[in-house]
C-alpha cells in the first residue's frame, strides 16, 4: 500500500471525537439531550459541537467512572452551582437514563446540603420532583 492509499483510509480525529461523543450523549440523554443540541444550532451551533465533542466524546468517554458515578458528580456540581435547572433537569433524566434510583439521586442532592446550603439544594430536590412527576416515578 502506498503513502496515498494510507492517508485516505486514515480516521480524522476530530469527526471520531464526535461520532463517538454523539454516541454517549444518545446513550446517557437520549432525546432530551438531542433537543439541547438543537436548540443549539440556529444560534450557537459550535457550542452544541463542543459539548458533542468535549463533554461526551472526552470526558464522559474516559475510563475510571461508570455513567451513574459520573451522573452523581454532575447532579452535585450542577447543584451546588446553583441556577442550572434546566441543565439539572436534563442529567436527572441521564441519571434515570443510567440507572439511578431515585432514592440515589434525592441522596446526592440531600448530600449537598453541608456545603453548598439549603437554598440550592431544596431547588434541586424541586427540580428533582418535577421529573420524577413526569416519568411517573412519585
Amino acid at each position: 500500500m502506498n503513502v496515498k492509499e494510507n492517508k485516505s483510509k486514515s480516521v480524522d480525529p476530530q469527526t471520531e471525537r464526535y461520532e463517538r461523543g454523539w454516541e454517549q450523549l444518545k446513550k446517557i440523554d437520549g432525546e432530551a439531550g438531542e433537543r439541547v443540541i438543537q436548540s443549539l444550532q440556529e444560534v450557537a451551533p459550535d457550542l452544541g459541537r463542543y459539548v458533542i465533542e468535549f463533554a461526551f466524546g472526552d470526558i464522559y468517554s474516559r475510563e475510571g467512572l461508570s455513567l451513574q458515578q459520573r451522573q452523581l458528580v454532575t447532579l452535585s456540581s450542577l447543584t451546588t452551582q446553583g441556577g442550572c435547572e434546566p441543565q439539572l433537569t436534563v442529567h436527572l433524566n441521564a441519571a434515570l437514563n443510567v440507572g439511578l434510583s431515585t432514592r440515589e439521586i434525592v441522596e446526592a442532592i440531600m448530600h449537598c446540603a453541608p456545603y453548598t446550603g439549603f437554598p440550592r439544594v431544596l431547588n434541586a430536590i424541586q427540580t428533582a420532583k418535577r421529573v420524577f412527576e413526569e416519568r411517573n416515578l412519585v
